[in-house]
């Protein structure tokens, strides 16, 4: 934990590249997000999307693969 403090601060701040990965992760974050919002305000009906996008990042830890991964590797979004 040390050494996380020692790192300069430019090479903290350093902008990294959007890889898949990253994609993923910020896209069914955001659609937690929305979801839980649109429940609160709109119809708790909305948990469900919650609940499949959970669903899915769980079979995609299994099986690798996810309908989301597909969509940005044909949108161009680097994989490594």
């Amino acid at each position: 934990m040390l050494g996380f403090f020692k790192r300069p601060v430019t090479r903290l701040l350093r902008r990294q590249e959007m890889t898949i990965e990253r994609c993923l992760r910020g896209i069914a974050g955001f659609f937690i997000v929305l979801s839980v919002a649109l429940a609160y305000w709109v119809s708790p009906y909305w948990l469900l999307f919650s609940a499949f996008v959970g669903l899915n990042l769980f079979q995609s830890a299994f099986t690798n693969w996810c309908p989301m991964v597909w969509i940005l590797k044909k949108l161009g979004v680097k994989e490594k």
